[in-house]
């Protein structure tokens, strides 16, 4: 019961999150005067979304790999922060503040993760040497372009975090049921 209390908790959260994180979006390429379409290559460091052989992974290896990308994004976001900061100051802090809740989101959803682990019996890794690449000199308008790289890859994430909290939530995991193709990356 706790469990599914936990998942269904998760998917309000990541629901959220990935409403905020549009929202975000939308502010992030305004402000910085990109192109909602502009194609953005795959930005090092930020974990893929997609998943192979999704339906073979059990809910530990769901949730482990769930961590492993919102610890990553809670890095990207913090630097994004950062430089943010650095390239307008206060100028302004409405993106300011809306970078800060959603790494703030992140930061939550990391924990709930992490208590779904306890849960399962096991305890989440460490984070040792989990970091972030080190960020790569980049210009302003490359940095711009990570940026929306990473907001695009957290907004799939959330989806995939709900459909992977949702399989976790079904009463017997190891019941062998295929998830139904609206389930299925």
């Amino acid at each position: 019961l706790r469990r599914r209390d936990l998942c269904s908790r998760g998917i309000r959260l990541a629901g959220k999150m990935r409403s905020d994180v549009i929202d975000l979006l939308d502010t992030y390429v305004e402000r910085q005067g990109l192109d909602a379409s502009a194609s953005v290559a795959v930005v090092e460091g930020v974990p893929a979304a997609a998943a192979e052989r999704w339906d073979e992974q059990t809910g530990t290896q769901r949730l482990l790999e769930n961590l492993a990308a919102y610890r990553a994004f809670r890095a990207l976001l913090a630097q994004m922060l950062e430089e943010q900061r650095e390239q307008l100051g206060e100028a302004d802090p409405a993106l300011g503040r809306a970078l800060a809740a959603v790494l703030l989101q992140v930061s939550a959803f990391a924990y709930h993760l992490e208590e779904l682990l306890r849960l399962e019996s096991r305890g989440p890794p460490s984070e040792e040497g989990a970091g972030p690449p080190p960020a790569p000199h980049l210009g302003l308008f490359e940095r711009k372009l990570r940026g929306l790289g990473v907001l695009r890859e957290l907004a799939q994430w959330a989806v995939r975090s709900a459909r992977d909290l949702r399989q976790l939530a079904k009463p017997s995991p190891g019941s062998g049921s295929a998830p139904s193709p609206a389930e299925s990356p």
